[in-house]
């Protein structure tokens, strides 16, 4: 050996502890993700929509588990979905898959699919072609607070997407397809006339999303055209009477919009 040489000396082995510390921390935030509770979801929930939808009394974890859907923060209107809401979460390499059960109002389960890229976020549902109606009782829309808590409708609410696709892209949301809401045998204390009808709200995407009115049957006649444009709504439609109705239907007409003869104007935005 030369004389100015020094001895190599190995390297100092880590330290056992080190490694089984290494270990805990990774196991620990692998089982945190994975039995993350479901309150998580239910926090995060009511926080992106300023408490307007809300999971109650969530039981299970993050990516399966059950709670009872409330809409509106007032207590006096908020309004429970019938039964538990049932979800469970699958992640996946392009995104999640989420999958709702509710016997109160799916025949059967409502699958959609949550994905991402370089185009962004699009929801879809799995099945595009086949995607089951959701049926609610028309008593939710009294979350929604004024005109519709005074209205107290009463009746069957029909949600039916079309070919739908709920794209978010350079922060802003675009819609593809339709989206259909049929309310069935509408009734109000407003009026005798029990039910007083049957309406068809659709929604069609594109680059300017178009909202369109039609009544499907019934004594109180509605009908309206509108448009979105620049995030806001604009919606001009009208209210009146089937002939041998107008006295029945006379102080619902004074509510809806404004009084012109026989009709009642409503415009929105």
């Amino acid at each position: 050996m030369p004389r100015h040489a020094r001895p190599v000396v190995p390297p100092k082995a880590q330290a056992p502890w080190a490694w089984a510390v290494a270990g805990l921390a990774t196991g620990a935030l692998a089982a945190l993700v994975v039995f993350a509770p479901a309150r998580w979801l239910a926090h995060g929930l009511a926080q992106a929509t300023q408490q307007q939808a809300q999971l109650q009394h969530p039981q299970g974890t993050l990516w399966r588990g059950s709670a009872q859907l409330v809409l509106g923060t007032n207590p006096d209107t908020a309004a429970a979905l019938p039964g538990r809401l049932q979800w469970a979460i699958t992640p996946g390499w392009r995104g999640l898959r989420l999958a709702l059960q509710a016997p109160c109002c799916l025949s059967q389960g409502w699958d959609w699919q949550l994905g991402w890229g370089l185009s962004g976020l699009a929801l879809t549902p799995t099945d595009l072609d086949a995607a089951q109606a959701l049926r609610l009782p028309s008593a939710l829309l009294a979350s929604l607070g004024t005109p519709w808590n005074t209205l107290a409708l009463q009746g069957t609410l029909v949600l039916q997407p079309q070919g739908f696709a709920l794209h978010w892209q350079n922060q802003h949301f675009a819609l593809q397809g339709r989206l259909q809401l049929d309310a069935q045998d509408i009734s109000t204390r407003l009026t005798p006339l029990k039910p007083m009808g049957s309406y068809r709200l659709a929604l069609q995407g594109g680059d300017t999303p178009r909202l369109s009115l039609q009544t499907l049957d019934g004594a109180l006649q509605l009908q309206g055209q509108g448009q979105w444009t620049a995030g806001r709504l604009q919606f001009d439609g009208e209210a009146s009477a089937a002939p041998g109705r107008e006295d029945a239907l006379a102080n619902l007409l004074n509510i809806i919009g404004r009084r012109n003869g026989a009709r009642s104007i409503i415009h929105v935005g």
